[in-house]
């Protein structure tokens, strides 16, 4: 399920400025202050750290403005002194999960070739997936327009303008790519918060399903499955294919990329 942010129609224009604001208050957006009532006793930062804790313990929905007050030990009411509401509110969660992968600033050193930068934000997104499996639920299609966002936006886009690529063949290569990691991000993600919330793994859970292979499972309907499953293809546990899925992919895109740009070894 992807948790669209927006209600039924679309945002004011006071709305998303509001959340802009909030999302870029270190670099002269919203004051660190509640827009309104008294004297603040929290801070925006606070707000943000314990509703993704709740989010990272019992998903986006027990991510209430309740709960995170409670969690807080203060008021429902005071919450919404420093955001306007859970829409908001998922905003700045999501856009500080992407800050934790601190990938490399303009100018910043990078290790290694092409290949590698990129295999770090595939790396990083993973691991930010992993550590938040409710970032899955959230719309990647009109992303959050904040700090985090962008600086995964500029960091791919700079890997592939700097190998020559035309202007929109570069856009498309970084799109792509984010593309494709989120998606298999997501996936794993969802693996993990299966396994978590089910008790089961996904091994154990193709296991409970053996006696399909025997009773319902016709050969000469799936000729090649059987071959391939017979010589080994799918020999390694769930987890592991998916690693290796994802691994192939990333592989074969960027060999296509490196083709496009004349490199050896695409």
């Amino acid at each position: 399920m992807t948790v669209d942010r927006r209600p039924a129609g679309h945002s004011s224009s006071e709305e998303v400025d509001r959340t802009l604001a909030l999302l870029w208050r270190d670099r002269g957006g919203d004051p660190a202050e509640p827009a309104r009532g008294r004297r603040p006793t929290l801070t925006l930062e606070q707000i943000i750290a314990a509703a993704v804790a709740v989010a990272d313990e019992d998903g986006l929905a027990a991510t209430s403005m309740h709960r995170v007050a409670r969690e807080l030990g203060a008021g429902t009411m005071t919450l919404y002194t420093y955001v306007a509401g859970k829409i908001e509110l998922i905003d700045l969660m999501v856009d500080e999960v992407l800050l934790e992968r601190r990938l490399p600033a303009p100018g910043a050193p990078r290790a290694g070739d092409w290949r590698a930068q990129v295999r770090l934000y595939a790396e990083r997104t993973r691991d930010a997936y992993l550590r938040h499996p409710w970032l899955r639920e959230t719309s990647r299609v009109r992303p959050v327009l904040g700090p985090g966002q962008f600086a995964g936006q500029e960091y791919l886009l700079s890997i592939m303008d700097s190998l020559g690529l035309p202007a929109r063949e570069a856009v498309a290569a970084a799109n792509c790519v984010s593309g494709y990691v989120d998606a298999n991000a997501a996936v794993e993600a969802e693996s993990r918060h299966l396994e978590r919330s089910t008790g089961q793994s996904d091994d154990a859970w193709w296991i409970q399903r053996s006696s399909f292979w025997d009773t319902y499972f016709d050969i000469e309907a799936h000729p090649t499955m059987n071959r391939v499953w017979l010589a080994g293809g799918f020999d390694r546990g769930t987890r592991e294919q998916a690693g290796d899925a994802c691994e192939f992919g990333l592989d074969r895109l960027l060999d296509g990329i490196a083709e496009r740009v004349g490199q050896p070894g695409g």
